[in-house]
């Protein structure tokens, strides 16, 4: 196909619907980390379509397009890319969306598309595999190394020079409740596998409490005797996730409003279970995140007397998924084109 100077095939142009949809995709992986599953499904029927229509052309030019430049890149793309997706969802090493996004990728560019424009022709530096989705594959682990790196730079210049300084930064705690990630400190120092901050909204949620709330009386709702009597739905711990009524407030039983000035005369309660975190994990449907009762009762102790916090973002994988892409359909391949 010829537009204004430049060189496409048809099915080509049409991949390109996938750059704006992979845009918003990693924008709204960075804000919530939800993805709907209803957006895989138009671009995969759409990579279906244009994988058959690839294959017809490639059958009627034949020989080397057929079997070179269609059928070896596309039996990697399919034979290799998705079974890798879905294997590192399968251990754990990706969440689901980031596994639909490469299965659907693989369906979108199994070889390499060409796009010339004027005296350019891109990707500038194509794979020789010859599989887009397998250079989108490995661009996305390269960018994904380099984050750490740019952390650390970051924490550097601004004179925060920790352990974890590669995966995270400090944040005021009032910001903790509207921000995804991990927290990085308990009460013994940092660590790299704190409370995650989505099962804290979701106890937070289940209790009607907000932080603030619970950093004004901590002696008080450290006593599980503050629990509600009917706790709220914990949601799944979004930012987004709508909640019942002003934040799942609930008012506080008469004996239970007791309990908190006897709380307040004494000046080292001690609980079988403070805070409630295990009747929280025990009562919900589920797990929240795979949080035990120590790390909910550690993240709430840091976060009821620290003023600023660290915490792991974490690396939203479809960021260096769309970045990837970016770089795969105007430069190609990062890794093999630095080594040559």
């Amino acid at each position: 196909m010829t537009l204004a100077g430049t060189s496409v095939a048809a099915p080509d142009l049409l991949r390109l619907v996938a750059v704006p949809v992979f845009a918003w995709v990693a924008v709204r992986d960075i804000k919530t980390r939800r993805v709907s599953s209803g957006v895989w499904i138009p671009l995969a029927t759409l990579g279906g379509a244009l994988i058959v229509w690839d294959g017809w052309r490639a059958w009627n030019a034949g020989g080397f397009v057929w079997t070179h430049e269609f059928l070896l890149p596309a039996a990697i793309s399919l034979g290799f890319v998705v079974p890798i997706a879905y294997l590192f969802w399968w251990f754990g090493g990706f969440g689901g969306a980031d596994a639909k996004a490469l299965m659907v990728l693989a369906l979108l560019f199994p070889t390499l598309p060409t796009y010339a424009i004027g005296s350019w022709t891109f990707p500038v530096a194509p794979t020789p595999v010859g599989a887009l989705s397998f250079t989108i594959l490995t661009n996305a682990v390269v960018v994904g190394i380099a984050i750490p790196i740019v952390l650390a730079i970051r924490n550097a210049a601004a004179g925060r020079i920790a352990p974890v300084m590669f995966v995270g930064w400090p944040i005021p705690w009032d910001r903790v409740p509207t921000t995804h990630g991990t927290l990085l400190e308990t009460p013994a120092g940092l660590t790299r596998s704190g409370l995650d901050l989505d099962a804290l909204r979701m106890y937070l949620r289940w209790r009607g409490l907000s932080l603030a709330e619970i950093r004004e009386y901590p002696d008080q709702y450290r006593d599980p005797s503050t629990l509600p009597e009917q706790p709220n739905p914990p949601t799944d711990g979004a930012v987004t996730a709508e909640v019942r009524g002003d934040g799942g407030r609930v008012e506080l039983a008469e004996d239970a409003a007791s309990a908190l000035e006897d709380a307040e005369r004494d000046e080292t309660p001690s609980y079988e279970d403070p805070w409630g975190a295990e009747t929280f994990l025990a009562d919900i449907d589920g797990s929240a995140y795979g949080t035990k009762p120590d790390e909910l009762r550690n993240g709430l102790e840091v976060l009821v007397e620290a003023e600023r916090v660290w915490i792991s973002p974490g690396t939203p994988f479809l960021v260096p998924v769309f970045v990837g892409m970016v770089i795969a359909l105007v430069y190609g391949d990062l890794l093999i084109g630095t080594l040559l």
